[in-house]
């Protein structure tokens, strides 16, 4: 039985889809299908097409009760929506709603959704607080039915220690027993964030086995979104701190994403970090998840939206939120390595390339066939000769005579920094961010994605990714150069089909 809550919000986004046209989103991100859009949620492999739930509300382009939206791809660029998979129709989800949760196939060959339901529940001392569980629902890939036993998981179960109000952001698997894990958030009541291990025999009765790790104050305060897996041999433990203090250009104040790589020992439900990096360096991306794509890659997508300013937009904007391309990760030399997936590659068509372009002087140079608002642009640069230097190099796109966003290097500081302060926002928030880059005496390779309204930078083959947001008119579609210093680049730019 779908519940007239859940009935409401399906017939409201099938209604108010057809006031937004193709022109009006990106090409290759998902967007909700109406309204708002936050965290990735249940993003899975599932009966031959890849499920992607999010964080919803329908009905205006800014955060209210939570719903999950959903849609289906087979390659993970061209997405087709599904109805919305859940509403917050029960009594345990009458604070917040259904908030960020995962997706795992049962046995049986059923889809089980995990999820942390919001309840607003009055206190001892008859104040009212949200206290947060987990749930689940049990479907066929569209349609699914909360089970009668939810919350499955509360912080009752949970150490003495524990905050028993931040308990959420469920992460299941199968292990290879065929039995189930899954990796939450809570914190202690120090305000300490940490991940917590639970387990189950069947996806539907779970007992607290473990505190994961702890983050004894390292990472910002109560972290969100974990997600923990295998990849090149190690354990990754990604998660997303908030609070954070600025390290450095490492780790940004405010909320980040931080990946741990290490050890897991599922006996003991414990892991060991070895390395920790930033996950994005730029100013839009958050609360990542990965899954496992069917020939063994391990594929993440986040939410490209910066939590500091997301009620700067119009009450008037069909949609708000939209997720970031697709990144095929790895690890190399210790380090994560993401790079964009086969399936975005393939996508690529009409090459222009120029090379041994020198650029010099601060007069902007504008090469014949490179422009437009949805490009994939890969761009050497190198001083012109092994004796010659240079200050700075930037790279200007989404460009008019007025606006433009710019991808500036100073191979002096080894300082890449994106900058979006000439985009045309009105609004005093976050317009740069800076990263330091491996020194390859002022060479640098970059890859600079563009579809519409966003930029993803992805260095030296993927050592480190920067992603942005913005919203200059789409007809700037200028791309052009300058540096302080001569600079040669080779150059090559592709269409996306």
């Amino acid at each position: 039985m779908i519940s007239e809550k859940l009935e409401k919000a399906r017939a409201y986004e099938a209604e108010n889809e057809k006031k937004i046209t193709p022109l009006m989103r990106p090409v290759f991100h998902l967007t909700p299908r109406v309204g708002w859009m936050n965290d990735p949620n249940g993003f899975s492999y599932y009966n031959g097409k890849y499920h992607m739930f999010y964080q919803y509300y329908p009905y205006r382009p800014f955060w209210g009760p939570m719903h999950w939206g959903h849609a289906v791809s087979e390659d993970l660029l061209h997405w087709n929506y599904l109805p919305a998979a859940l509403a917050p129709d029960e009594p345990y989800e009458n604070g917040g709603g259904c908030f960020s949760g995962s997706a795992v196939e049962l046995s049986d060959g059923r889809q089980l959704l995990v999820y942390t339901g919001v309840l607003s529940e009055k206190q001892p001392d008859g104040t009212m607080h949200d206290v947060q569980q987990q749930c689940v629902a049990v479907g066929d890939g569209v349609n699914y039915e909360k089970c009668e036993n939810n919350p499955v998981m509360t912080a009752k179960q949970l150490p003495s220690d524990s905050n028993r109000f931040d308990f959420r952001d469920p992460k299941a698997w199968k292990a290879a027993d065929g039995s189930y894990r899954c990796v939450m958030v809570n914190c202690d009541n120090k305000g300490d964030g940490r991940a917590v291990l639970f387990e189950s025999k069947d996806g539907f009765s779970w007992n607290f086995k473990s505190i994961l790790t702890q983050n004894n104050g390292k990472f910002g305060k109560m972290w969100e979104c974990p997600d923990l897996f295998e990849l090149d041999g190690k354990a990754v433990l990604i998660v997303s701190p908030m609070e954070m203090e600025a390290e450095g250009l490492e780790y940004p104040n405010g909320h980040g994403v931080v990946c741990q790589i290490g050890t897991y020992d599922d006996e003991t439900g414990t892991f060991t970090c070895e390395h920790a990096q930033s996950v994005d360096y730029g100013i839009d991306f958050y609360a990542p998840q990965s899954t496992q794509t069917p020939d063994g890659r391990r594929v993440m997508i986040g939410w490209m939206q910066n939590w500091a300013f997301v009620n700067q937009h119009a009450e008037t904007e069909p949609w708000f939120g939209q997720m970031a391309l697709p990144r095929e990760l790895s690890i190399v030399d210790g380090k994560l390595i993401q790079r964009p997936t086969k399936e975005f590659d393939a996508l690529r068509k009409n090459p222009v390339s120029h090379n041994g372009v020198c650029v010099s002087g601060l007069e902007a140079v504008k090469l014949e066939g490179i422009e437009g608002r949805v490009a994939d642009v890969e761009l050497t640069i190198a001083p012109k000769s092994k004796d010659d230097s240079y200050y700075m190099f930037e790279m200007r796109f989404a460009q008019d005579d007025k606006h433009y966003t710019a991808l500036r290097y100073r191979p002096h500081e080894s300082e890449l920094e994106l900058d979006r302060s000439y985009s045309g926002s009105r609004i005093a928030m976050v317009h740069k961010r800076s990263c330091k880059v491996q020194d390859n005496g002022g060479s640098l390779k970059l890859r600079v994605v563009i579809d519409r309204f966003s930029a993803e930078v992805f260095v030296n083959d993927g050592e480190q990714v920067m992603s942005i947001t913005f919203k200059t008119d789409l007809k700037a579609e200028k791309i052009s150069f300058v540096a302080d210093g001569v600079v040669k680049i080779d150059i090559l730019k592709y269409e996306i089909k």
